[in-house]
């Protein structure tokens, strides 16, 4: 019986369909990044716990990580937490310096969270992920729901471009984080749960029903599950992708 779940993944692969299927189950917590660099703030004001300015660094991160606690559990008896892994040693940093002398980040983690059930989610195919990523940086929109209407956006809307280059770089780091993950299991000793992309998106009942079982979670009727999440690939991801692999092979 798992306390808690860590969604360990990169950039696009579905991280946001899974933590709404994971939380519309009302069993299985609320999952977000919670300790992504750039919301801490906002979670912080959000949690009132803005008076960070009156209280000593050691002091603000336990009760950062106590309100993350309760936030991921969403009510219900498990927590979860969407974690990037360049965020890894930043959260490992955070909670050595509240339970120091533990010998690995698998020890801070459990200690903060309980027994943890670690979920790799993964994407195959990572010049769609790239190419999704850089429309999505550029366009500003990240996210919409299955209607079309937009979920998350970060910016104005901008038309995309083409960018040879900055779709290579992406290519590269998002092997790189997969490669860096895949380390870090080995180094921790930890068996994660594996899920892809592909299967996530074209069946994320069934990806629900087996991570609820895992979790030993009475999963919900495929029937009910309903994503709230839809792909954003269209035919300028497509032609992205063509256009790539032609410049790619000159």
């Amino acid at each position: 019986m798992f306390d808690a779940y860590i969604i360990c993944g990169t950039p696009r692969t579905g991280s946001t369909l899974l933590c709404d299927l994971l939380a519309s189950t009302k069993k299985t917590g609320a999952p977000h990044s919670f300790y992504r660099r750039q919301n801490i703030l906002e979670w912080a004001e959000e949690w009132n716990l803005s008076a960070r300015a009156a209280m000593s660094e050691l002091d603000f991160n336990t009760a950062y990580l106590n309100a993350t606690i309760k936030a991921g559990k969403g009510g219900t008896g498990i927590f979860g937490l969407r974690l990037m892994r360049e965020n890894l040693g930043e959260l490992s940093a955070i909670l050595d310096q509240i339970f120091p002398g533990l010998p690995s980040d698998k020890a801070r983690l459990e200690k903060a969270f309980g027994s943890v059930l670690y979920l790799h989610l993964s994407r195959e195919d990572k010049l769609a992920q790239a190419v999704s990523l850089v429309k999505a940086e550029q366009t500003g929109l990240w996210h919409v729901a299955p209607d079309g209407t937009e979920i998350e956006r970060v910016a104005p809307p901008a038309e995309p471009r083409y960018d040879f280059q900055r779709i290579s770089g992406e290519v590269a780091e998002l092997e790189a984080y997969d490669a860096a993950w895949n380390t870090w299991f080995a180094q921790q000793g930890i068996t994660p749960l594996r899920l892809g992309y592909e299967s996530l998106s074209g069946d994320p009942a069934a990806a629900l029903v087996a991570i609820c079982r895992t979790l030993g979670v009475l999963p919900p009727n495929v029937a009910d599950v309903k994503p709230g999440v839809a792909k954003l690939a269209d035919e300028t991801s497509l032609d992205w992708m063509r256009r790539f692999r032609l410049d790619a092979a000159v």
